[in-house]
């Protein structure tokens, strides 16, 4: 048959007998207690049950697992038929020179260390499983790798180990679960304990970025030794110096570490004289190693409501059935299950006789498994017995994968034929990598970057009841391959214990705020502060406040953005509707003034001031009054590009029209006087001329506006607060002002030639009337200007309506409604007699 070396640590078991006939090895002298004497410096008592020497009772469920793999491997005819696996434990006490001698052994033949020759021995080995934490496996791996002997890691992360493994990503995806169960609980206080040994360097340097990067500090970061004798030291009280300002601990540590721990735990309380009451947060190299008595239970009740994260396992069937079917009244060449029996229930089955009195109780191999504590013993399986049973089946998984490709062994009996034995090691070693299956609890096995099986891990919840009793209750897990943030699964009302707060501030930064790292303290000790102005933080501790999105303002408590108002001259407004009704009114008005002018066109005053110049006139105001209706409503893209042309270009009309009426009042007058050659300018060529080419040029003017830089909606988010103004933009600045320019010069032309005509002889000289009207148009457009600059949004185009509506309403008034005066209410001045008299004067 092929043997498997398990080589478990502090295990103490061996098995022989006839179906393990591959070595008939001794009784290891260490499965009996020895007691070391422990006198303590320390004030405080450190219990006998400490010594490492005793038996780990809860690792027997590690060896049963690998019994129960082997018989059914070797009972299933279509994995490995003609094939018989047998195994063989050694202790190694993680201790180095042991290990190097075990190692040693396993490569030599029987009588003789002299690795690499193994003549002596029939049953060829296949593979080793290795111990129960990384360091013995590395170095083992360090032998066995010189050998090409296939080691698979039995315990913790199953992979195959070389000299050069140092971690997998197995593990750095435990402790990303770890940085992300910190964030889950918002702690970001927390201490740090690790073993001071190459693997607690190790875990300590790749901890601490992944804790950085997520901002969660660290009360304070304490090595420890293993050895219970170190504790004796003083310096035991250094790793709970800063007990007194963090309420979780992060512990890192091995079978070994438990002791040394609870040691420490129970110093600190002694001294204290206060319960250590705190959340720890175990890796998964931890368990609880109860070594041969049931009062440590009272000691690990100080673990009560911690988290462990511990190996994925699944429920083999029938393994539960297998442990609990142990019959130490016949151990089927177990031989040590008796004495593990013993220790268990506290029993024996030779009780010892002193002074003719029986001592202790005795075993009648009836007692209840099931009754046994679970910090004792588990009847289900755990997850390093979950690995050694993957780790026992791959090894098989790749034989058989070899008999069936006909290299190494044979195909037809699977012997191995090779002459050089020294090659045997190695041969399966191919098949070991590529091993793939499914166990027989339905999850598919396989050698990937996360070793052997998947790289998941559950989160358990200690419950240790009054009674004595260990309930480690499944409360999360991790699953690497799962998407960002689906990776931890947690469910927090499963546990037992309330959230701590385990921070360092005192309170926690609400949304509205931000952190503000006072000088000299770690990031995570931050103090409060409010958002400033046009910012908003929206979640409980940000680092920082975040602008609004252009069209979004922060609302009064600067937790969330709103939404910006639009803001523009709407007739729904106040100033909109008022604007509007004026405009209407005005422009109500200018229509009935045409209509006057119209009805009594043959009348003396109507036909003394040239009557298409003044419908003319007319008509160019009613537009300049309805052009307003252009810069009411929610600014468009026609809109936008019409309105300021259009008020340009009717405006340049009306004006171009009142400086026709000027000039034809200067030119009638000096007509009048003998020898003028005025008399030739009058007529329609001159008005013609005037009203066709000013607003020429200024249509001109608006061409290339349009052309070059066209007018065009456009949102301005910033002008004001709360509010996105919904605007034209005039595309060019200087265009806008070059229009207005004009205007003012045509108005100031008009202005000019009014004020020197408007002592004229003449009853209806309208160059008076002109005076005043240009003086309003003027005014009206010179306060314009800085007005309008200094406004924004919907009073800056309510701004501009009102010059509109005011110079236009200026000219109206002051050139027409003298006229209206005496038409409808002084009639009788309203004839040729009365005008002609004056005109003679």
């Amino acid at each position: 048959g092929y043997c498997i070396c398990y080589a478990g640590t502090q295990q103490k078991l061996c098995v022989y007998g006839p179906q393990f006939s591959c070595y008939q090895i001794p009784r290891l002298s260490i499965l009996e207690a020895r007691q070391t004497p422990f006198t303590p410096h320390l004030c405080c008592n450190v219990p006998q049950y400490f010594s490492p020497y005793r038996p780990i009772l809860k690792n027997y469920q590690q060896f049963r697992a690998l019994v129960f793999a082997v018989k059914e491997i070797n009972k299933d005819l279509d994995l490995l038929p003609n094939i018989t696996l047998g195994f063989h434990i050694n202790d190694n006490h993680q201790i180095e020179w042991k290990i190097s001698i075990i190692c040693l052994s396993l490569l030599s033949r029987k009588d003789r260390m002299a690795p690499g020759y193994k003549c002596g021995r029939q049953n060829p080995l296949l593979s080793v499983i290795g111990g129960d934490n990384p360091k013995s496996s590395r170095q083992m791996a360090s032998t066995f790798s010189l050998f090409k002997v296939p080691q698979v890691s039995g315990l913790h992360w199953t992979q195959l180990w070389s000299k050069n493994n140092r971690s997998t990503s197995k593990e750095f995806a435990q402790y990303e679960g770890l940085v992300q169960l910190l964030l889950h609980f918002q702690w970001n206080w927390v201490g740090l304990m690790a073993p001071e040994d190459d693997d607690g360097e190790h875990f300590i340097s790749s901890m601490l970025p992944m804790l950085k990067e997520k901002e969660i500090c660290l009360a304070f970061t304490d090595k420890y030794k293993f050895d219970i004798d170190d504790l004796t030291d003083l310096k035991m009280l250094h790793l709970f110096k800063a007990f007194s300002s963090v309420e979780v601990i992060i512990l890192f540590g091995d079978s070994h570490s438990f002791a040394t721990v609870l040691v420490a735990l129970r110093c600190h309380e002694e001294l204290t004289k206060k319960p250590a009451l705190k959340v720890w947060i175990l890796t998964s190299h931890w368990k609880v190693n109860v070594i041969g008595s049931q009062g440590i239970l009272k000691d690990i009740q100080r673990f009560h409501g911690a988290l462990h994260f511990r190996d994925h396992m699944a429920d083999v069937p029938e393994f539960s059935h297998f442990l609990l079917s142990l019959d130490p009244l016949n151990p089927q060449g177990d031989t040590f299950l008796p004495l593990w029996w013993e220790w268990v229930f506290s029993c024996r089955f030779h009780p010892i006789l002193r002074n003719g009195n029986v001592q202790g109780k005795q075993c009648t191999g009836k007692e209840n498994l099931q009754n046994v504590p679970t910090a004792l013993f588990e009847t289900s399986m755990t997850g390093e017995s979950y690995n050694i049973h993957n780790a026992i089946y791959a090894v098989a998984h790749a034989l058989h994968g070899g008999c069936s490709h006909g290299e190494g062994p044979s195909p037809g009996n699977c012997q191995l034929t090779m002459p050089d034995r020294r090659s045997r090691f190695f041969q399966i070693l191919p098949y070991l990598r590529k091993v793939q299956f499914n166990n027989s609890a339905g999850d598919e096995i396989s050698f990937s970057k996360n070793g052997l099986g998947s790289g998941g891990c559950d989160i358990l919840n200690w419950v240790l009841l009054p009674n004595g009793s260990f309930v480690p209750m499944k409360v999360g897990q991790i699953n690497p391959g799962a998407s960002p943030g689906q990776d931890l699964t947690i469910n927090s009302d499963a546990i037992i214990w309330k959230v701590p707060f385990a921070r360092c501030g005192m309170k926690r930064c609400q949304a509205g705020e931000r952190r503000r790292v006072p000088e000299g303290q770690q990031v995570c000790c931050y103090h409060c502060g409010s958002c400033p102005e046009g910012t908003i933080s929206n979640q409980t501790d940000a680092a920082s406040c975040d602008p609004c999105p252009e069209d979004q303002y922060p609302n009064k408590d600067k937790d969330h953005c709103m939404a910006k108002k639009l803001h523009y001259l709407a007739y729904q407004d106040p100033l909109g509707y008022t604007l509007a009704s004026l405009t209407l009114s005005l422009s109500m008005i200018t229509l009935a003034v045409l209509a006057i002018f119209r009805k009594h066109h043959d009348t003396p005053i109507v036909k003394a001031n040239n009557r298409d110049l003044t419908y003319l006139l007319l008509i160019s105001l009613l537009l300049c009054f309805l052009c307003s209706f252009l810069f009411i409503g929610r600014p468009g893209k026609l809109t936008c590009l019409f309105r300021q042309i259009a008020f340009a270009i009717l405006f340049a009309l009306a004006v171009s029209s009142v400086l026709a009426k000027t000039a034809m009042v200067v030119l009638a007058f000096m007509a009048t006087k003998p020898g003028n050659s005025a008399r030739k300018l009058l007529g329609k060529p001159l008005t013609n001329s005037i009203l066709t080419g000013c607003p020429l040029v200024q249509g001109m003017i608006c061409t290339i506006w349009l052309a070059k830089f066209p007018p065009f909606p456009n949102m301005d988010f910033h002008s004001l607060v709360g509010e996105a103004i919904l605007q034209c933009n005039e595309g060019s600045a200087l265009m806008f002002y070059a229009v207005v320019a004009y205007l003012g010069f045509l108005a100031l032309v008009s202005f000019t030639v009014a004020f020197l005509a408007r002592k004229l002889p003449d009853s209806f000289n309208e160059a008076k009337f002109i005076t005043f009207s240009m003086l309003v148009f003027c005014s009206v457009w010179i306060s314009f200007l800085p007005t309008y600059l200094s406004t924004k949004g919907k009073s800056m185009v309510a701004m501009e309506i009102f010059s509109i509506l005011a110079s236009g309403a200026g000219l109206l008034a002051c050139i027409f409604f003298p006229k209206c005066y005496i038409i409808l209410l002084r009639p009788g001045l309203n004839c040729k007699e009365n005008i002609m008299r004056h005109k003679n004067l």
